[in-house]
């Protein structure tokens, strides 16, 4: 990596530009760094940074002139908005091809950051912009969220403890689920899981008689843990995966699939729709994410913030930095 004097892009027709007030840093982010996304998924040099908050500073010709100074998030898949899936809602599902902010296009870590005006999500003139940060997470939760249409008084499981499996147990809460469990890795994610909805913890080693459940959102994307998640499923339940399997991945029973007629959806991203109810829980005061954030770091200490999210460290959380 190295770090650079950003010389800023004008806003185009129909583009607005950006200054970010706080990006976040995920595993994807890491991936890159490391060389370990996938080819499809990245193209190098890139400057990353695909959650982010910030205020519209300036608007490009045909871009409605009433974002300037609003508080927005964006999305960052771009979408072309008359293929079919566009047309169906599956805007991340796009059929021109797979761009995005942060891994093919150039990110947040920079000052400000130039976008087509139609991705923003406006937010309200008093929301805490460090929190918005996290609504991309939030986006992809959601995704999955609404993928499982859970029903009240159902039994669900959500795999995995970080920021992306809070924020579905958080909105798997608002569902009214019977039973929430979160299950992870590390027995000190217990008590935030409970403030972020769960009724119960479990850390792999203690998941035994672990069952029955409705619906299971694998939010880990671990070499085991969608095969694993499998088993935790009644007859007829429901799995959603998400995000990008580790490589290497155990593959799920097709037997096992059809004799116990389990459904299995997956949730790459997010659709336009998926961000907007995000926006709007968040709006509504039910994704509360800045509980998540354990370090602020200013954009200069970006080899440091790649450390922290590679250490395995439990104490480590949610990291953002400051352009």
């Amino acid at each position: 990596m190295r770090l650079v004097r950003l010389v800023p892009r004008r806003a185009g027709p129909g583009e607005a530009q950006v200054r970010v007030h706080a990006v976040g840093i995920s595993r994807s982010d890491h991936d890159v760094y490391l060389g370990r996304r996938p080819v499809p998924y990245v193209r190098y040099p890139v400057t990353p940074g695909h959650e982010w908050s910030g205020t519209v500073t300036a608007v490009g010709e045909g871009a409605p002139a009433s974002l300037l100074g609003r508080k927005v998030v964006g999305e960052g898949l771009r979408n072309c908005e008359t293929c079919a899936p566009c047309r169906d809602g599956d805007t991340n599902l796009c059929s021109a091809g797979y761009e995005e902010t942060g891994f093919t296009l150039p990110g947040a870590m920079a000052p400000t950051l130039v976008l087509p005006a139609r991705l923003l999500h406006t937010l309200a003139p008093d929301a805490d912009l460090t929190a918005a940060a996290f609504l991309e997470p939030a986006a992809c939760a959601a995704a999955a969220v609404l993928k499982a249409r859970p029903l009240p008084g159902s039994r669900v499981a959500v795999i995995g403890s970080g920021a992306l499996g809070l924020l579905t147990a958080q909105l798997l809460r608002a569902f009214s689920p019977s039973e929430l469990t979160v299950v992870g890795t590390s027995p000190d994610r217990a008590e935030l899981s409970r403030r972020f909805g769960a009724t119960a913890y479990r850390t792999w080693d203690r998941a035994s008689g672990l069952a029955d459940f409705d619906v299971v959102i694998d939010a880990a994307g671990t070499t085991s843990s969608a095969r694993a998640a499998t088993s935790l499923l009644r007859p007829g339940g429901r799995l959603v995966l998400t995000g990008i399997p580790a490589q290497g991945a155990e593959g799920i029973d097709p037997t096992e699939v059809v004799a116990r007629q389990l459904s299995i959806g997956t949730a790459f991203g997010a659709s336009s729709g998926a961000w907007s109810y995000a926006v709007g829980a968040f709006s509504a005061g039910r994704l509360t994410p800045l509980e998540l954030v354990t370090h602020r770091l200013g954009i200069d200490e970006f080899e440091r913030a790649m450390e922290l999210t590679g250490s395995g460290d439990p104490r480590v959380g949610r990291i953002l930095l400051r352009p």
